[in-house]
């Protein structure tokens, strides 16, 4: 069976601690590895990328000023720039060479980077939220990496306190939170953490993305106190094959459907944190 064959390195690029290894698949496409962990692939990248930004983003009425923190490929400010009420895209990333490597490769993830409304900011999403007025976003979206290194830092308490911080009354933020089968003890602790800083829904999510660990990865969604989000149920409904008037289309993975699915949990999660989920 083939999972990952490799046909050709395009590019091996190393600096500091960081390689970066651009691959061809038979099956996936051109796939972007990161420390020897898969980043993104061609073929499935849509399921994350879609999930992490519309998840959020439909979950509210007309999102206007988002930041993203991470998303160096440029995939997630890609599906941001497709709500058309978005006036204003953040972006912080800490290193500039994933945003090359991927303009480079992936031109049709990094088209977002073109997009008038996004400012790219290169540098630590810790202290760049640190800097930024109370109540200024209205969604914060943070793709991370795993929680290693500097990593490590945005899946801890005071990172989400930053967050919180950061959101108008009913806002909304999304981030990465890892894979059900491999992390359920760090994911019991980022559900305890938003729990206690976010006075509004806090809700646990996921989707399949076939070259991740344990082929998914879940999603922690919450909102501030104020106007009340049900995450469950979005108000923009993206039907069929991923259209919508406020969402330009067409989307390959997410629609209204898949979205409300996105929080069923299997028995042994809501199990582990079910009575903690609002």
């Amino acid at each position: 069976m083939d999972i990952l064959l490799l046909i050709w390195i395009v590019e091996l690029v190393i600096e500091r601690t960081v390689t970066l290894v651009n691959l061809q698949s038979a099956t996936y496409g051109k796939v972007l590895v990161l420390d020897g962990v898969i980043q993104l692939t061609e073929r499935d990248e849509c399921a994350y990328q879609e999930m992490i930004t519309h998840l959020p983003l439909c979950s509210i009425q007309n999102p206007k000023k988002v930041l993203v923190i991470g998303g160096g490929d440029g995939g997630v400010i890609r599906e941001v720039s497709r709500h058309a009420s978005v006036e204003q895209i953040d972006m912080c990333e800490i290193d500039a060479m994933v945003v090359d490597v991927s303009k480079k490769y992936f031109p049709d993830v990094a088209v977002g980077f073109q997009d008038p409304r996004v400012n790219l900011h290169i540098g630590d999403g810790v202290a760049f939220l640190k800097a930024v007025p109370h109540g200024t976003y209205d969604a914060v979206i943070v793709d991370s990496s795993d929680p290693i290194g500097p990593a490590k830092e945005l899946f801890e308490k005071p990172f989400f306190e930053l967050i919180a911080k950061a959101l108008r009354p009913g806002g909304v933020v999304c981030t990465q939170a890892e894979s059900l089968w491999l992390h359920m003890h760090l994911i019991q602790d980022i559900v305890s953490n938003c729990r206690e800083i976010f006075k509004g829904s806090v809700n646990y999510a996921w989707t399949t993305v076939p070259t991740y660990p344990s082929g998914m990865i879940g999603f922690m969604l919450c909102s501030t106190e104020g106007p009340a989000v049900d995450f469950k149920n979005p108000v923009t409904r993206v039907e069929g094959e991923g259209s919508h008037p406020q969402v330009k289309g067409p989307l390959r993975f997410y629609n209204a459907e898949i979205h409300s699915a996105a929080f069923c949990l299997p028995s042994f999660v809501n199990k582990a944190i079910g009575s903690k989920l609002r």
